[in-house]
């Protein structure tokens, strides 16, 4: 199973938000590039990269940062944050992203996810990022009536790389993930799953990697910034 690290990235910077409120951030480097690099060299073979601003305002916002990561790293990058036409995900994967995540548009533009998909077979991930149940679309902004359990399930005709499930009330607040829910996305997706939300110490990896065969990876965000949580040892202990 892979261990992810996230840069989320806002005003060209890397922070953390609390519950993806905009107004709870905690800045962590003004370097992206320096912050990409030290995740290489712990030992990630793959960066996930969000576009917070890009996200609010439905196109990208962060490109000058992204750019600074793809120059600092050999390993791949996936990226998300206000992905909303197919030109914006052929301009990624031109400029060396390897894999592109589509939110809001997967589930308010399905043609889009499925030219995307079509075009590029096995580089788009779908994020479901929920709150109780339900998916948030828009940067979080907005919460929908369709539940992320209900929207994977329409996922199945489309050549995804993976699907991200993300809860967003245990995002930022390192209190675990919700691995209930996780066990019931993973069990009703026709991709594999990466885990998003919560996920702090080594016991919380190793339990989503046991719990089903439908985990392909994990992100981890906040507690490698705030040190409880090695990366290297993270990924030892997973892979032992």
């Amino acid at each position: 199973m892979l261990v992810i690290p996230a840069i989320d990235l806002k005003d060209g910077r890397c922070v953390r938000l609390r519950q993806g409120d905009l107004a709870q951030e905690t800045l962590y480097s003004d370097d992206p590039g320096a912050v990409a690099r030290k995740w290489q060299d712990q030992g990630a073979r793959l960066l996930h990269v969000v576009d917070l601003d890009g996200a609010v305002e439905g196109r990208p916002r962060n490109a000058e940062a992204i750019g600074a990561i793809l120059k600092a790293v050999t390993i791949p990058i996936q990226v998300g944050g206000g992905i909303r036409t197919l030109q914006q995900v052929q301009d990624y994967l031109e400029h060396g992203v390897q894999r592109v995540v589509l939110g809001t548009a997967a589930l308010q533009e399905p043609a889009l996810l499925g030219q995307a998909s079509a075009e590029f077979p096995t580089r788009i991930l779908v994020g479901i990022d929920a709150r109780d149940g339900r998916v948030a679309v828009r940067g979080w902004t907005v919460l929908a009536e369709t539940m992320a359990c209900d929207l994977v399930q329409t996922l199945s005709g489309h050549a995804l790389a993976a699907v991200i499930y993300t809860d967003i009330a245990r995002d930022g607040m390192m209190e675990g993930p919700n691995l209930e829910m996780l066990q019931v996305m993973a069990e009703r997706s026709p991709h594999p799953i990466i885990a998003s939300g919560g996920i702090t110490r080594v016991e919380d990896l190793l339990a989503i990697r046991d719990m089903s065969k439908g985990i392909a990876g994990a992100i981890v965000g906040k507690a490698l910034y705030e040190g409880r949580l090695n990366l290297a040892t993270a990924i030892e202990t997973v892979n032992a």
